[in-house]
């Protein structure tokens, strides 16, 4: 089973929070999760702000319930080409789940892997909740 590690510069990070999100008692939270083996954070970093400048939050009715989340898993090329990208935890919302994957598709191309990666591709994690607002 393949080991992913959270984003060591930011675990977390809020999305930009809309009044929509408030006045829906949440706000859209992602994480992001990349093999062990990439040890660059500014390469996290980096791909991790790219997906969230992506992010377009659905509107109320496409909203999941407080707590879900839809899981993005990506394949990253060594170009930073986006080999794959598929929804492989559904959120309850298809609406959602389709702005999450479009979020992840349209931060693409990603910058090329560093030289010290040895893998031919990175396997990147790309959660986006819908958390109980603070």
């Amino acid at each position: 089973m393949l080991r992913l590690r959270p984003l060591s510069v930011v675990a977390l990070l809020m999305l930009v929070v809309a009044p929509l999100a408030l006045a829906a008692g949440g706000t859209p939270q992602l994480q992001a999760f990349f093999q062990p083996e990439l040890t660059s954070a500014a390469y996290q970093q980096r791909a991790y702000s790219q997906v969230a400048g992506k992010w377009k939050q659905p509107a109320r009715k496409g909203l999941p319930a407080v707590g879900r989340r839809t899981v993005v898993q990506a394949v990253i090329g060594r170009d930073g080409k986006l080999v794959t990208a598929v929804v492989s935890q559904e959120s309850g919302s298809k609406v959602w789940d389709a702005a999450a994957l479009s979020a992840v598709q349209k931060a693409a191309p990603f910058a090329p892997l560093p030289k010290d990666y040895a893998l031919a591709t990175l396997d990147a994690h790309f959660h986006v909740a819908w958390v109980a607002a603070p």
